[in-house]
C-alpha cells in the first residue's frame, strides 16, 4: 500500500499545488489527507467532475501549473466535454492530472452499477488520448505530472482499490443535528400514501431504505433505487410524474447528489409537476465515501428550490418540524421541496440492496403498471 502523505507530497514536489474533485470510495484516504493538508484556497471539493476540470483549468491559466483532479471512474463521463473542448491539445492545451479510482475493474468484484464503468475504464481514456498510469509506487507520480506539462495536455493516474494506506480524516464535519438520515427517512415513508412510490439517490440513502422496507415487509415495487448516476434520481422523478400525474412521486435525495446537477431544479418547476415531491436529506457532507465535506449549509436549498420556481419550499430539523412540514405537503401541489437536515452518522451494519437494478426496475414497473 501506498502511503497517503508520500504520495500527497511527490504530488506537491512535483509542482501540483491545486486539488479539486469529487470525493471516492477508492480515494477516500488521499483525499482525506489533501482535506486536512492543503491550505483551504488549494482545495476545493466541487459540484461535479466537470465542474472540478474547469476549476483546474482556471488555476492554470492563472499560474502555469497543473492541478489534480480527483474522482471516481464513475465520473469520468461528466469531465468528458471539458476534456476534450476545453483543455486538449487541439484546443486550449490545458495540462492537469486526473486522479481516477476504478471501481468495478474486471475481475475484482463491486456493485453493479459500477461493473460496465469498470471495463470501460481504460478504453475511455484511450479514445480521449489522455495517457495514463496504473497506480503502484509514488515513483509514477512525477513523471505523470512531466507528462501533462509535455503535452499540454491532461495526463492520468488510474488507482485501484487498496492501494492507499489507511487515513483518518481529522477535519471531521459534524452537526447536532438531532435525527439521523435513517430516522428521518423512516418517518418520511410512515407518511407516504399505499400508491405514493419513491425515487431515491445514490449512495447509504437507498440502501436504508431498502432494509425498511424489507424489516417492514413492504416489498421494493414502490421504490426505483438509483444505485448510479449521482445527481439524476431528482430528473428521473420529473420523468416518472409527468407520466403518472394521479400518483404523487417522491424524490429522496442527499446534498451531495442535489448539488452536483442542480439545474435540474429550474426544469423541474418548469414543467409544474403537481404531483413531485422532492425530499432533501442534508447533513452537509459527502457521507458515503468519506465524509468529505459539501456546501450543502453554505447554500440555501429552500430559498434556491423557490427562485427556481418550485410551488413550495420548506427546511425541517427536529423530527416534530419534520412531522408538521409532512403534515403540510398532504395539502400542497408540487413541485415542493423539503429540506431535512439530518446528522452525520449511519449503521456500521448498513447492508446492500439484495435485488439487482434489473430486479428492482422490473417490480417499479410492474408497481407503475407498464406492465
Amino acid at each position: 500500500m501506498i502511503d497517503v502523505r508520500k504520495a500527497y507530497e511527490a504530488l506537491t514536489a512535483s509542482g501540483i499545488d491545486m486539488f479539486t474533485g469529487v470525493p471516492d470510495s477508492l480515494l477516500k484516504n488521499i483525499c482525506a489527507y489533501i482535506t486536512d493538508t492543503a491550505p483551504h484556497d488549494k482545495h476545493i471539493i466541487a459540484a461535479n467532475e466537470g465542474n472540478a476540470v474547469g476549476i483546474a483549468a482556471g488555476h492554470y491559466l492563472a499560474t502555469g501549473r497543473p492541478a489534480l483532479v480527483y474522482m471516481q471512474n464513475s465520473g469520468l463521463g461528466n469531465t468528458v466535454n471539458p476534456l476534450l473542448s476545453l483543455a486538449d491539445e487541439k484546443v486550449y492545451s490545458i495540462p492537469m492530472v486526473l486522479m481516477i479510482g476504478w471501481r468495478g475493474e474486471p475481475g475484482v468484484h463491486d456493485e453493479p452499477q459500477h461493473v460496465k464503468q469498470g471495463e470501460v475504464t481504460l478504453a475511455l481514456l484511450d479514445a480521449m488520448q489522455i495517457p495514463y498510469v496504473i497506480l503502484e509506487g509514488t515513483a509514477q507520480i512525477q513523471p505523470q505530472v512531466a507528462l501533462a506539462m509535455q503535452r499540454m495536455a491532461p495526463t492520468a493516474i488510474v488507482v485501484r482499490k487498496g492501494t492507499f494506506g489507511s487515513y483518518k480524516l481529522k477535519n471531521v464535519r459534524s452537526n447536532a443535528n438531532p435525527l439521523s438520515r435513517e430516522a428521518a427517512m423512516k418517518l418520511v415513508v410512515d407518511h407516504l400514501r399505499a400508491d405514493d412510490v419513491i425515487v431515491s439517490t445514490t449512495g447509504k440513502l437507498s440502501r436504508e431504505l431498502f432494509e425498511y422496507r424489507e424489516a417492514q415487509h413492504q416489498g421494493h415495487g414502490h421504490d426505483f433505487l438509483t444505485v448510479g448516476s449521482m445527481g439524476h434520481s431528482s430528473s428521473i422523478a420529473l420523468g416518472i410524474a409527468l407520466e403518472k400525474p394521479q400518483r404523487r412521486v417522491f424524490c429522496f435525495d442527499g446534498d451531495g447528489a442535489f448539488i452536483m446537477h442542480a439545474g435540474a431544479l429550474g426544469i423541474i418547476a418548469s414543467m409544474k409537476p403537481k404531483n413531485l415531491v422532492h425530499i432533501l436529506f442534508n447533513n452537509n457532507a459527502h457521507e458515503s465515501v468519506g465524509g468529505q465535506p459539501t456546501i450543502g449549509y453554505e447554500i440555501d436549498a429552500v430559498a434556491l428550490a423557490k427562485a427556481s420556481g418550485y410551488r413550495e419550499a420548506l427546511r425541517a430539523t427536529t423530527g416534530q418540524e419534520m412531522e408538521d412540514a409532512l403534515q403540510e405537503l398532504e395539502h400542497t401541489e408540487g413541485p415542493v421541496l423539503l429540506e431535512l437536515r439530518v446528522s452525520i452518522d449511519s449503521r456500521e451494519d448498513l447492508g446492500r440492496p439484495t435485488t439487482t437494478p434489473v430486479e428492482n426496475k422490473n417490480a417499479f414497473m410492474e408497481e407503475l403498471g407498464v406492465w
